[in-house]
């Protein structure tokens, strides 16, 4: 079973897709990125699968974001800082 839930347009050559499946025998929600290029055209390797027992929580947690929590208060604390260079450090390891 596979069912495309949404698409979300990266860049020129890639989406991020949501979809429904029952990989492995284990059902669930899976992200990963498609790309489509010269030499390959299909899913990447990266990607995370949030198991079916775990999909209301992950809902739960989704849903608790809201649009000012991307622009959070104190944006020069040390937390924030850290939490930059985290980020940073993800991007820099992102599978293209």
């Amino acid at each position: 079973m596979e069912k495309d839930i949404g698409r979300i347009k990266k860049n020129e050559f890639s989406d991020i897709v949501v979809r429904i499946d029952d990989f492995g025998g284990k059902k669930g929600l899976t992200i990963r990125e498609f790309v489509t290029g010269q030499r390959y055209t299909g899913f990447t390797k990266s990607g995370v699968k949030i198991p079916l027992a775990d999909f209301e929580k992950f809902k739960e947690i989704i849903n608790s974001i809201n649009i000012d929590d991307f622009n959070s208060e104190g944006d020069n604390s040390e937390e924030s800082s850290q939490d930059t260079s985290e980020t940073s450090e993800k991007e820099e390891i992102e599978d293209y």
